[in-house]
């Protein structure tokens, strides 16, 4: 079996009102982008990595790269005009690249998503191995509505709410068919991956994430992943 994992780092930091993009934003004198991308080097089931950079930001990611020793990099390449046509984009690398399409697993995965661990990598593996695919889900911890014309409709059971977050996991094979099929039918921009997959009839399956795996979107996002990386870092986490 092969894992191969393709990192999304294409953001802008207008959320964050940054000039920086979020994904090079640093803590503890490293970027997110790094701290995400160093579980899935450390990995032991992990065999590659293709990143998915906004353009003009390719330089210096590939510098931060080799400062911080990420040696499972088989790519940076840039990004398309939608998340869905940046996500097909890293796909169609892997394919260039894989030797075989056979028995190869693929994890997709934000690079400002910097809170997951081993033991999540491993499980959604695992789970893509008994049942064909895995998406990362947590624990809904608030109240979810639906509201028309500005009053509540319904109130959802909590209990049977999750979020969906990533990794995202599937077979090379289904992920690249379904990615195809829909660029040639000019349907790129569906949210997410387990979106597009579900979409075109495959049944999705989950594992069980922290809720604290969260993607840094806004400042408040970052101050909570520094917040949490502090604690870890000395011992409170």
């Amino acid at each position: 079996m092969h894992v191969s994992v393709v990192i999304f780092a294409g953001g802008t930091g207008m959320r964050m009102n940054s000039k920086i993009p979020k994904q090079f934003l640093e803590v503890d004198g490293k970027p997110i982008i790094i701290h995400t991308l160093e579980f899935f080097e450390k990995n032991k089931n992990v065999d590659d990595i293709v990143i998915v950079c906004k353009e003009d930001w390719i330089d210096y990611l590939k510098e931060k790269l080799s400062v911080f020793s990420i040696t499972k990099v088989i790519s940076v390449i840039a990004g398309g005009k939608t998340g869905q046509l940046s996500r097909y984009y890293g796909i169609k690398e892997l394919e260039k690249k894989l030797p075989s399409l056979d028995d190869t697993i693929v994890m997709m995965h934000d690079g400002v998503r910097p809170l997951i661990n081993d033991d999540l990598i491993n499980r959604n593996i695992q789970t893509v191995r008994e049942n064909g695919n895995s998406v990362t889900i947590a624990p809904a911890i608030e109240t979810v509505i639906t509201i028309e014309g500005g009053t509540i409709q319904n109130v959802i059971e909590r209990a049977k709410c999750r979020m969906a977050k990533a990794p995202q996991c599937f077979w090379m094979k289904d992920i690249l068919a379904v990615h195809d099929e829909a660029f040639a039918k000019g349907d790129i921009d569906n949210i997410d991956t387990a979106s597009i997959m579900s979409k075109y009839g495959y049944k999705i399956y989950v594992t069980e994430g922290p809720t604290e795996n969260i993607k840094i979107t806004t400042p408040l996002d970052f101050y909570t992943f520094q917040a949490i990386y502090t604690a870890r870092k000395e011992g409170r986490g």
